[in-house]
């Protein structure tokens, strides 16, 4: 039976969660992947929290439920960390990707639950406001989590963010969220 990888965001409405889970999904699609994208979310209003999960497979998917076990945990707003349970169902060994300006280390004195993940930080929203001119932080995210896992090659996610935007944003739009991108994967840091 192939690998499934299961990947869980956190983040709240108006962050990109939703959009970049499916774009995710959509990535790894293109590299000949199965996948999967979709939100779970309330009321839809900006700033409410809200989860995105993402799974990919060498296999057909047949389970279409929430992420239950993810393996990897993005949380796209800190304050997320004191008021949801990020890390539910996550195995010891699982990755968690948060978008701060903490030092893992500084994450995991705060959340002493975390002491057995692999824990990486990256300032997502500073590199997104300075590379796209708003705080938006899911493109950075994703890049931290190529990063930290290879789940999908960063060559895919470049490709995919000017072809799946391209109708959307301006190239200057999808220029800022190339490097974003790129650069949140070359400042992203792990305990």
């Amino acid at each position: 039976m192939a690998e499934m990888t299961e990947i869980r965001w956190h983040g709240r409405g108006g962050q990109g969660a939703k959009t970049v889970a499916e774009f995710l999904a959509l990535v790894a699609l293109d590299e000949g992947k199965y996948s999967q994208g979709f939100p779970e979310y309330g009321p839809e209003r900006s700033g409410a929290p809200i989860k995105g999960y993402t799974r990919m497979s060498a296999a057909p998917i047949k389970m279409h439920s929430a992420v239950y076990n993810p393996q990897v945990v993005l949380v796209l707003d800190t304050s997320l960390l004191d008021s949801v349970d990020v890390c539910e169902g996550m195995s010891p060994g699982g990755t968690v990707i948060v978008n701060t300006l903490l030092s893992p280390g500084e994450i995991v004195e705060r959340r002493p639950e975390l002491k057995d993940k692999k824990v990486w930080t990256v300032d997502a929203s500073g590199i997104a406001r300075q590379e796209i001119g708003k705080p938006i932080p899911n493109m950075p995210m994703l890049g931290a989590l190529v990063k930290a896992t290879g789940v999908v090659g960063l060559e895919s996610v470049q490709k995919n963010i000017r072809g799946e935007f391209a109708a959307k944003f301006s190239e200057k739009v999808l220029d800022g969220n190339v490097r974003a991108v790129e650069r949140a994967g070359r400042e992203a840091r792990s305990n």
